[in-house]
């Protein structure tokens, strides 16, 4: 039998109405804004199924520019999200989209900074809970309850190995491991979800590896 929390009964301590529609599109617009790690500049959001279909009574639009501004659930600013976009010089636009067979309180995020961007689609699952199904064309998996390691990188002998091993000479323990690529032979995605913090120490090295096109992550939360 599985245990149950008492988070899982009282939910998230969060700026409402709604832990689905509020809190966890929140959770996924915040997911974007610190894998891009820098101010998001310009957003187009996709909304789908049912965050389509009720975005305005739930205020979904306001938590996911919430999120995207950096802001977590529990801001009590979320409610000003849209003037602050404003004063920001964010520029966004909300689309409703078809993004096929997935969660009906799904979003798909194009955030483009100064220096970066970030292609996310997430859903929000239930008490303020995100489940991460695609970064960047990517397919992967992961929630914000570890911390995460994200490193681009050309598909080819010894690179993962090479990854790994820097990760663990750094004493970081792999909770979760998984690489995701198009073909054999393009970029892939691997995506490490650890049990310890990542120090700039590490990721510089990572950096520096061949065949590794970028580095991410994305910290508990």
């Amino acid at each position: 039998m599985s245990q149950i929390s008492i988070f899982d009964i009282v939910g998230p301590i969060m700026v409402g109405p709604s832990s689905s529609h509020t809190a966890g599109a929140a959770r996924l617009g915040y997911a974007g804004r610190q894998i891009l790690a820098e101010p998001v500049m310009q957003a187009d959001i996709h909304l789908h199924g049912s965050f389509a279909a009720t975005y305005w009574g739930h205020r979904t639009d306001i938590a996911l520019l919430a999120g995207i501004l950096g802001m977590f659930m529990d801001d009590p600013a979320i409610p000003q999200a849209k003037e602050l976009a404003e004063a920001a010089g964010l520029q966004y636009r909300f689309h409703w989209a078809d993004l096929g067979d997935v969660h009906p309180n799904s979003v798909r995020l194009q955030l483009q900074g100064a220096a970066g961007r970030v292609d996310l689609l997430g859903a929000s699952i239930g008490g303020g809970r995100i489940s991460i199904d695609r970064l960047d064309g990517f397919d992967i998996s992961c929630d914000g309850s570890y911390i995460t390691l994200i490193v681009r990188h050309r598909d080819e002998p010894g690179a993962i190995s090479d990854i790994t091993r820097v990760v663990g000479e750094m004493r970081i323990n792999i909770a979760f491991l998984e690489v995701s690529r198009r073909q054999r032979g393009s970029d892939a995605l691997l995506v490490a979800q650890t049990d310890d913090p990542l120090t700039e120490d590490v990721l510089v090295r990572l950096r520096q590896l061949p065949g590794v096109q970028q580095v991410r992550y994305l910290p508990k939360f």
